[in-house]
């Protein structure tokens, strides 16, 4: 079978199973909106590292999705990653490369977390960041997730995003391990 028809068929069935998100985001607040919506995670957040994440958590994304070369909805994205078409732009490496930029910044007020929602009957693995307050868990953070529409970035309390199941990325491995459900590299 050819590249093409491998391809049309990996994105035709990854539609069908549910994957992950594609398509415009959702009408929500910019930097501000975000810079405030992290400042409120609690009173030891320092509004100047609230407004530095949430400017990053805009900004970088969109620089990636260029240096990732995206061009279709992630779903296809992903399928030219699996061909061979392009490298990178799987949900993980953008979780990889903003958790990295992200804690370049050295927070003393915020903690950057990895999160995974494992896969169901339904749904694919799919990874993303979560910035909480110093000393609270993911539960109680913000899910910053620029994978779902290739670049501009989709934001929400954890609690909110009902589209996953956000869990610790480390508790998440140790059970697909555990199952053998794990791919190589996630």
């Amino acid at each position: 079978m050819t590249k093409f028809f491998t391809s049309l068929i990996f994105v035709m069935a990854a539609l069908l199973i549910g994957g992950c998100t594609a398509g415009p985001p959702p009408t929500q607040g910019g930097v501000d909106e975000l810079a405030l919506e992290i400042q409120r995670l609690g009173p030891r957040v320092d509004p100047e590292e609230a407004e530095r994440a949430a400017r990053i958590a805009f900004d970088y994304p969109l620089q990636l999705a260029k240096e990732y070369q995206i061009t279709d909805p992630p779903i296809v994205h992903n399928a030219k990653i699996y061909q061979g078409y392009r490298e990178r732009g799987l949900c993980n490496h953008w979780t990889e490369d903003m958790n990295t930029r992200l804690k370049q910044e050295n927070f003393k007020t915020l903690t950057i977390h990895w999160a995974i929602s494992p896969p169901t009957e339904l749904r694919i693995i799919h990874h993303s960041v979560i910035i909480s307050q110093v000393g609270d868990s993911i539960y109680e953070g913000i899910i910053l997730d620029p994978w779902r529409f290739g670049g501009p970035l989709f934001w929400a309390r954890t609690g909110d995003d009902t589209r996953y199941d956000w869990r610790p990325r480390l508790e998440v491995r140790e059970e697909l391990l555990t199952a053998r459900q794990l791919p190589n590299g996630q």
